[in-house]
């Protein structure tokens, strides 16, 4: 029940700019939530991968394949790469350090959501008039910077696909068209980060538990691709504020129940 519980919170969050990582931790702080082992929190991230790549075949399979012939798919791919520079080079340098302070700090992660709140308000309502209407389309310049941007998403809390939107809004990037990129963004990140923290577990996989790590996964990996076919439709019209208030209300309900000792 638990693992199912796990893989649905992380499919549903992933792509929206709420923080995944954030609710995760804090739904296994309250709840203790003891299923979470190491091997579910690495494995459990690969759910909204393979959801892009199922959603995403065939513009991946043509960006793959058509890459260094097609200029526009050499082009869409370099500024993906481009963006992904930044967060692999501070993942690998700063990774023990997040994992094992940031990570075990309820309170942050509960001023991370309540603070990127704030900000994706703000922003929606305040963002330049947008001169990037398609994702691959990307200027570098641009995809660099929303790479640098992606970095503050280290801190649990914050959002990856918070910080990567954000940043795109206000670098003149449509919503649908920076929520796109967000996702192919996520790609190459996540295949970093689970790859990395394979690496430095390995000692401490434990496969025993096979069936709830399987629950998770094809749980994580359905909601991902379910929230993924709605979002984008959803953000062309409805903007990115509801996203913004629940980030504002779990991270207030998180705080009142640390300050009451929970």
């Amino acid at each position: 029940m638990n693992a199912a519980l796990l893989g649905l919170v992380e499919g549903l969050t992933e792509f929206i700019p709420v923080s995944s990582t954030g609710h995760l931790l804090l739904l296994s702080h309250f709840l203790g939530i003891s299923e979470a082992s190491k091997t579910m929190e690495v494995v459990i991230q690969l759910g909204p991968i393979l959801a892009i790549m199922v959603l995403y075949r065939a513009k991946l399979w043509h960006l793959i394949t058509q890459f260094g012939r097609d200029p526009d798919a050499t082009r869409f791919g370099v500024s993906v790469l481009l963006a992904f520079l930044p967060a692999m080079v501070a993942g690998f340098f700063l990774h023990d350090f997040i994992k094992a302070v940031l990570f075990e700090s309820p309170r942050l992660i509960s001023w991370s959501l309540i603070i990127g709140g704030v900000v994706l308000l703000l922003v929606d309502r305040m963002a330049p008039e947008p001169v990037v209407h398609e994702a691959d389309k990307m200027p570098f310049g641009k995809a660099l910077a929303i790479g640098v941007a992606q970095c503050l998403a280290m801190i649990p809390g914050v959002s990856r696909s918070g910080a990567t939107i954000v940043s795109a809004l206000l670098l003149g990037v449509n919503k649908r068209a920076a929520a796109e990129f967000s996702f192919f963004l996520s790609l190459p990140t996540m295949l970093g980060a689970v790859s990395l923290d394979l690496f430095k577990a390995r000692h401490e996989l434990d496969l025993s538990t096979l069936a709830p790590i399987a629950v998770a996964l094809v749980v994580a990996t359905v909601s991902g691709a379910l929230v993924m076919r709605w979002l984008l439709d959803y953000v062309s019209t409805k903007g990115f504020a509801p996203f913004g208030w629940w980030r504002i209300i779990v991270g207030s309900s998180a705080l009142v129940a640390l300050s009451f000792g929970y």
